[in-house]
């Protein structure tokens, strides 16, 4: 093959009559021999970029370094066991082989394994997602919501299997007893991403009432590892997920000394997972003996305020009159003036009686006088029975009352009423008013 390569290199050689002639399939089929029997394995470092993962579960990419661009394909098995996600900007160091591609006269790097080319790339990669976010606003504190004192339901996103999980469950159940519903899922590989926001996001769509209890707070957990290991909490689908969460989020991923983009947008990062859980509950014994101490102060306080307001009342009651006393001076107050008013009647008429003997009065004259004053009385009753209700409705006028007995004077008042009673010289009648207008109109009046 490399006799053939170097006969198709020659410049401006005429070719022999002897030399063999190729088609186009003959010699893309040479070419891809060559290439994959001189570069069946192989191992390539370069930075990602137009990484794009098609509907096929396939990742295809592309490896560049500052002069030259070589294309790349994973295949879907192979890319499920990633411990990264091929992200642009990301400097890996990837094994392979490289075949060609007849169709079009390329080649290309079949990807069998792919790592990190040192940590320092992934903490640049790092780095520069913890800025875009940020600048985004996606860390904001104003962003953050309370964790709730004492949930009754906890969300759990995590592997189902492993310490993590038995970990949070043993220590909610040593501080408060509490309902703890988990989402088991992948926290490391190929689309491990993806399903922890799958998590969060189908805790958030529960119903509130529904038989599955939508969660209080949702714990975001997973063990230690390497950055590679812990890199799909910092992929963009978990942190958005959790900045779009209704529920409050506690992030617990890695060691105390780990730190990923999931905790700077989480609502509280805990060190640990049993941190988390820590931060989930309180401690019920610790909760008891402060609501024991508060109950005793409040019964302190209540007996004291108590005693002071009995002491109070003794003072004023010692400060009040005997009320019997009072009402028995009172009484004997009143008899006295009975007597005295009894005595100045008697008095009255005994100088009433010394008086028509001092001017020797004599009887016919007291009786003209009597006959006197009785005329007198009799022409007073005869103007006053002229006045009387009784008279003027003999003389055919009518008193109107409402339901009160108050007396109606105008149609307005009548207006507001709607039962009315009709008084006659002879008796009286009950109406209710049909119509209220400022003009009384039509029927007013249903007797």
């Amino acid at each position: 093959m490399e006799d053939l390569l170097s006969k198709l290199t020659e410049n401006n050689q005429a070719p022999s009559p002897e030399e063999k002639e190729y088609t186009v399939s003959e010699i893309s089929a040479e070419i891809k021999k060559f290439v994959e029997t001189k570069f069946h394995h192989i191992r390539i470092r370069g930075e990602i970029f137009g990484s794009k993962r098609a509907d096929s579960g396939h990742y295809y990419l592309s490896l560049k370094d500052e002069n030259a661009v070589i294309s790349a394909v994973c295949w879907k098995g192979v890319a499920a066991n990633l411990r990264i996600k091929p992200e642009d900007g990301l400097e890996v160091v990837a094994t392979g082989k490289i075949t060609t591609f007849a169709g079009k006269s390329s080649y290309q790097l079949i990807i069998e394994q792919m790592e990190v080319a040192g940590a320092g790339a992934l903490l640049k990669l790092l780095e520069e997602k913890k800025k875009q976010y940020a600048a985004e606003g996606l860390f904001a504190a104003e962003h953050k919501k309370k964790i709730p004192y004492l949930p009754e339901t906890i969300g759990v996103v995590t592997s189902a299997s492993g310490a993590v999980i038995r970990d949070i469950i043993h220590r909610v159940r040593d501080r408060f007893p509490s309902h703890i519903i988990v989402w088991p899922t992948p926290v490391q590989g190929e689309g491990a991403a993806e399903k922890i926001a799958l998590g969060i996001k189908g805790f958030n769509k529960l119903p509130k009432n529904g038989k599955i209890s939508r969660p209080d707070v949702i714990i975001v957990a997973r063990g230690g590892g390497s950055l590679e290991d812990l890199w799909p909490f910092n992929e963009e689908a978990v942190i958005r997920a959790v900045y779009d969460s209704e529920i409050p989020i506690i992030s617990a991923v890695g060691h105390e000394t780990d730190t990923m983009l999931i905790d700077y947008v989480s609502d509280v990062r805990a060190p640990t997972p049993t941190g988390a859980a820590e931060f989930a509950v309180p401690v019920k014994a610790e909760l008891e003996s402060r609501l024991s101490i508060i109950q005793g102060r409040l019964q302190h306080a209540t007996q004291r305020y108590l005693n002071n307001y009995q002491t109070l009342l003794e003072g004023l009651k010692r400060g009040i009159p005997n009320l019997e006393q009072i009402l028995q001076e009172s009484q004997q107050k009143f008899d006295e003036r009975i007597e005295r008013l009894k005595t100045a009647f008697k008095n009255y008429l005994q100088n009433k009686n010394n008086e028509i003997e001092k001017n020797n009065l004599k009887p016919y004259l007291i009786l003209n006088i009597f006959e006197k004053k009785q005329e007198n009385l009799k022409n007073l009753s005869l103007r006053l029975e002229s006045v009387s209700v009784e008279s003027v409705l003999k003389r055919g006028f009518a008193w109107i009352k409402d339901s009160k007995h108050n007396t109606i004077y105008s149609a307005t008042q009548a207006q507001k009423s709607n039962n009315l009673e009709i008084c006659f010289a002879d008796g009286s009648i009950k109406t209710k008013v049909l119509v209220k207008k400022n003009e009384i109109q039509g029927d007013l009046f249903d007797m």
